[in-house]
């Protein structure tokens, strides 16, 4: 793939391919490795090249936060903010803390992606991001590679169909939906791990009926009546479904934290200091009125 790019970037650039080859070759001599496997006209990396093209990513994303740098110590309130979220925080959770920092600071733009939660912590470690919001925060003595703070803890509901038995109860136990069909995320979610692990702990196995891809799409399964689901709370603020209801589990520890990260060999640019300071302040802010 690299090299397919280099000879595209050749022809846009009108640079005669010969020239990209020869680099590459010279390149190869100099580290006296293959980088690439040349079968006719078709290429691939190497192992030893797909290690030289993850480096050298790294480098060209340092180098670019290099001049980000420096352009935004200029005036940081003007920067750019780069970040990742779990697709649970994209309809609440990121736009409130965005709106009310874009309040404070009108001219500060962001770079938004998401991704799995696995992918979270890969992508702040290899400098594909910055900052990324998470749930639950990663083990500190597992991830040495990442630091962060806990922003806040989040309960875990019950979602349920309007007609069910339990829809007009104002708490239940996890164990009340034992005989229940489970919607569920698919397999490799953190959060589908977490609620099975739950009802474990509440002695029985999930009856898992439905996996949907995402959280909307476990709350459309919900309100046509197909099963009860487990929620983040905060994924139900002024987004519950209609035919639905949301219950309140009395077990102890049906919680998750949310919060955030940044790599540990890399610096947070100017910008991105000011969000990860906001984002701290507010939270505090937020914890202690509800105290």
């Amino acid at each position: 793939m690299f090299i397919i790019r280099a000879y595209e970037a050749a022809d846009s650039l009108h640079v005669a391919q010969s020239s990209v080859s020869r680099q590459i070759f010279n390149l190869e001599t100099e580290l006296g490795v293959e980088l690439f496997i040349r079968e006719g006209r078709s290429v691939k990396l190497t192992p030893l090249g797909k290690v030289f093209f993850e480096r050298m990513k790294q480098v060209w994303s340092m180098m670019e936060d290099a001049k980000r740098e420096v352009e935004e110590s200029l005036d940081p309130e003007k920067g750019t903010v780069r970040i990742a979220f779990p697709i649970s925080m994209a309809a609440h959770t990121l736009p409130s803390i965005i709106y009310s920092f874009r309040n404070r600071y009108p001219e500060a733009k962001f770079h938004m992606s998401n991704a799995l939660y696995h992918d979270l912590i890969d992508g702040v470690i290899s400098g594909e991001f910055n900052l990324a919001m998470i749930a639950p925060m990663p083990n500190r003595e597992k991830e040495t590679k990442i630091k962060g703070a806990t922003l806040f803890t989040e309960n875990i509901v019950a979602l349920l169909p309007l007609h069910h038995p339990l829809s007009r109860q104002k708490e239940i136990q996890l164990k009340d939906l034992k005989d229940d069909s489970f919607c569920v995320l698919p397999e490799g979610f953190v959060f589908r791990h977490q609620v099975i692990t739950a009802c474990h702990d509440a002695g029985f196995s999930p009856q898992i009926a439905f996996e949907g891809k995402d959280i909307d799409a476990l709350k459309g399964l919900v309100s046509a009546g197909l099963g009860v689901a487990l929620m983040p709370e905060m994924t139900l603020v002024d987004n519950t479904p209609r035919s639905t209801c949301v219950i309140p589990l009395s077990d102890d520890n049906l919680t998750r934290t949310v919060g955030v990260i940044y790599p540990t060999h890399r610096k947070l640019l100017p910008t991105e200091s000011l969000f990860y300071q906001f984002l701290l302040e507010t939270y505090e802010r937020l914890n202690e009125f509800k105290k």
